[in-house]
């Protein structure tokens, strides 16, 4: 499904200045406080945090509603065709109707007593009643035909209107999602411009560094599939951060986890909250390379289990796919696809 996905409209993506959602001290993130004599900058590298958190969910309902509205675009497609083609079937039982009523006006036109009796060949006009009979029993089966066809025709288009009708409050909430993203993004970026040079350029280079990479040795996925989807996750090392974006340029999270598995020929569904439920779930501690690791009650975020305990991911706008500890943020599930 992902794969014809296009990328979302990303300059202000790209553009932000990025800022990690873990930045925070161990006491900060504890306690949901910052520590006594923190600096007002770190109120504000604080709140940069929560608005990319929110853009983040923002994001997974964004695709959600994007995922949903493609579906019923296709469907209400594949209904069209349907409801052409019972169309097509209708006229032509109804052609096929008029013909065999023509031939019964051509056959009965007289009351049958009558009929027999002028006639010249009464053999000849028992032959034609006998025929009228079948024309009249083929007449009305065909009438029952059409009348299910005509019941079936009428049920397919309520159900491609009530599509329609879902179809466009699909792409009304994708609309309203995008916009939601945007202004926490714009004022994430707003927040960042206004601390001071010297803080926000350490905090762009924490952002935008990559994370040396780890030792991995001895991680070997447990099936090929999950090799190729590992090799894929690597492959992507340094790409940027684009919301709404499945590859294979830019990525958001779940977008990378389901481009690397789709090169294994594997289907994911586009959310991380789908994602987390897309095959067979077992504990952190038997995690292995290829499994898509869930973050936060909310399943707001996955990655890539590599091994060692490390995950590659797409963390947030600003900071490229890269390595971090498994640990960056509590585990709420592991899925083995």
């Amino acid at each position: 499904m992902g794969s014809h996905r296009r990328l979302a409209p990303s300059g202000f993506d790209r553009g932000a200045r990025g800022a990690t959602l873990w930045v925070l001290t161990a006491a900060a993130a504890a306690l949901g406080v910052l520590p006594a004599g923190a600096a007002p900058h770190d109120d504000t590298r604080g709140e940069v945090d929560r608005l990319y958190e929110d853009a983040e969910r923002a994001t997974e309902s964004y695709n959600k509603a994007d995922e949903r509205a493609d579906v019923l675009h296709d469907q209400v497609g594949r209904a069209r065709d349907r409801i052409a083609r019972q169309q097509g079937r209708i006229n032509t039982m109804r052609d096929a109707l008029g013909s065999l009523a023509g031939a019964q006006y051509r056959s009965g036109g007289l009351d049958p007593s009558l009929a027999l009796m002028f006639s010249d060949d009464p053999d000849e006009y028992l032959d034609k009643a006998a025929a009228l009979d079948r024309i009249n029993s083929r007449q009305a089966g065909e009438l029952r035909n059409l009348q299910r066809a005509m019941r079936g025709l009428a049920r397919d288009r309520e159900d491609a209107t009530r599509k329609l009708a879902e179809l466009e409050r699909s792409r009304e909430a994708v609309a309203r999602h995008k916009r939601t993203v945007e202004q926490k993004l714009a004022k994430a970026r707003q927040l960042l411009n206004s601390m001071p040079d010297s803080d926000r350029a350490a905090y762009d280079r924490a952002s935008r560094s990559g994370r040396a990479t780890p030792d991995l040795t001895g991680a070997v996925p447990p099936s090929a599939r999950a090799a190729a989807a590992v090799a894929a996750a690597r492959s992507a090392l340094g790409r940027p951060y684009v919301w709404g974006a499945n590859g294979p340029l830019g990525f958001d999270c779940s977008g990378l986890t389901q481009w690397s598995y789709a090169q294994a020929g594997v289907g994911l569904p586009r959310t991380s909250q789908a994602q987390a439920h897309a095959g067979r779930q077992v504990p952190l501690s038997q995690a292995q390379p290829g499994d898509i690791v869930t973050y936060r009650d909310d399943a707001g975020h996955v990655g890539m289990y590599m091994g060692n305990g490390q995950v590659i991911h797409a963390p947030y706008p600003g900071a490229p796919v890269r390595y971090d500890p498994v640990g960056m943020m509590p585990v709420s599930a592991v899925t083995r696809p």
